[in-house]
């Protein structure tokens, strides 16, 4: 049962970290900052 629990919470980090990182994409103007959001994102 805890690992369904673990996976459960896994999938929720990550979802919460997608939406972070998709606002933190639509309020950047700077496609320097834009580029580096995406490798952040890309290297998980």
């Amino acid at each position: 049962m805890s690992s369904v629990t673990t996976r459960w919470q896994q999938r929720r980090q990550a979802a919460r970290t997608r939406r972070a990182l998709n606002q933190a994409l639509a309020r950047t103007s700077s496609p320097a900052m834009r580029d580096e959001l995406l490798t952040l994102a890309n290297s998980r």
